[in-house]
């Protein structure tokens, strides 16, 4: 793709799912370049949730390219997950009027429990319909909804991967990738993580160096969103044809579910 960025740059595209991430190199500068990425960038720049953006550009295709500081660095191990420095940038997140603010700003969509089942539900696959512990939990998530109320949500990263998590060499830690950015119950980042990282008998003191207090309705909220993450990760899986991602995490659902 021709960026048609001053003369001297290189461009060369890096991984990842979306293919629209790319280095730029000029002499001795080096930058991270995306396309289209949201305008929320701006405050969690500010916010130094991400690295530092640099400058943006509206290209002839009418597409937007952000550059952002490089950071040489690395992803989080699995194990470096439950450090306090990953707490710590979580509850900034959850906790940033900033970044509350801008991304209402920018259209920012409100996620409620109910649109969570709604996205699950859709166009389901008749085999995934009838699996009968898929269906037991469906059905009880629908009568035990999460009713917290809309002011109370706040900004959630959704996708708390540990490859979306940046250490650099001097020791920074960002959260990057923010193309699932919504406004929602905390709860639902929390427990993403917690499910994939945190151990259940530490869950307790996870949550309260993170700045929650474990209270029976919150882990209720907890276990909602685990499940209900779970199963859309069951559908993703099984639209993808990875038959063997999407029965581990169904062996998960159904040993989360008769914990409760």
């Amino acid at each position: 793709m021709d960026f048609k960025l001053d003369e001297g740059w290189r461009v060369l595209p890096i991984g990842g799912e979306t293919g629209m991430a790319y280095m730029g190199i000029n002499k001795n500068e080096k930058v991270f370049l995306k396309r289209n990425t949201s305008p929320f960038l701006a405050a969690l720049s500010l916010e130094e949730i991400t690295p530092k953006l640099i400058w943006t550009k509206r290209m002839t295709s009418g597409d937007t390219l952000t550059a952002q500081e490089w950071m040489n660095g690395r992803s989080l191990k699995r194990s470096e997950m439950t450090s306090q420095k990953v707490r710590n940038t979580l509850y900034r997140v959850h906790h940033s009027e900033l970044l509350k603010k801008m991304l209402k700003k920018v259209g920012g969509q409100f996620v409620t429990p109910n649109d969570l089942l709604t996205e699950y539900l859709t166009d389901l696959s008749c085999d995934l319909q009838a699996h009968p512990v898929l269906a037991a939990v469906v059905s009880d998530l629908q009568a035990q909804q999460p009713q917290l109320p809309l002011t109370e949500y706040e900004v959630c990263h959704g996708d708390l991967n540990h490859k979306n998590w940046l250490l650099s060499d001097q020791g920074q830690l960002y959260l990057v990738d923010w193309d699932s950015a919504k406004l929602a119950d905390p709860a639902l980042d929390l427990s993403m993580l917690m499910c994939q990282y945190v151990p259940r008998k530490t869950w307790k003191q996870w949550l309260e160096e993170y700045g929650q207090e474990a209270t029976a309705s919150f882990n209720a909220r907890i276990n909602w969103y685990m499940l209900m993450n779970l199963l859309l990760a069951i559908k993703k899986y099984h639209s993808r044809g990875r038959f063997h991602e999407m029965n581990q995490d169904i062996y998960k659902l159904a040993e989360i579910y008769e914990l409760d």
